[in-house]
């Protein structure tokens, strides 16, 4: 942690998952967006209840507001799509903040072993230094790749 902290790397983009009962004294705990899947579940439920509000909002304008102008029909499906997109990624996230998170599956057996998995972020020019960094000073850590698919959040 220190070593991450004198290559300035800010702590709250240095995230660490360890087994129950180990002690993470100086380390900083990953927070329920690393631990649980709830970021994906919620792109999961958002996708879907954008879809079946959509059809909602179908459904209503077909069999409820035939009669109705071009303008309230549109309105009402897109106010459908939304409604659904929202409650589906809501619904969706508090399910996924309760699944441990399926990237970190990989990791199960050598955290239950006592391994600290360490995540940082840092931008993609860094990334060589950082690990450069990280191999001279602790050559007993073990590399596992990069996560490319999380966007950088400022």
């Amino acid at each position: 942690m220190d070593d991450l902290l004198l290559a300035r790397v800010e702590e709250r983009h240095i995230h660490c998952i360890a087994r129950e009962g180990l002690s993470m004294d100086g380390l900083h705990d990953a927070n329920v967006l690393q631990r649980s899947d709830v970021v994906h579940a919620a792109q999961q439920g958002l996708l879907l209840g954008a879809v079946f509000g959509c059809a909602l909002g179908g459904f209503v304008v077909i069999t409820l507001a035939a009669g109705s102008g071009a303008t309230a029909q549109i309105s009402t499906v897109l106010g459908a799509t939304a409604a659904g997109a929202l409650l589906g990624a809501w619904a969706s996230s508090m399910v996924g903040a309760g699944i441990p998170n399926s990237r970190l599956a990989a990791f199960e057996t050598p955290i239950a072993a006592g391994k600290v998995l360490l995540m940082i972020d840092v931008p993609e020019h860094r990334v060589e230094e950082i690990r450069e960094r990280l191999h001279a000073v602790h050559p007993e850590a073990e590399d596992r790749g990069l996560d490319p698919h999380v966007p950088a959040v400022p």
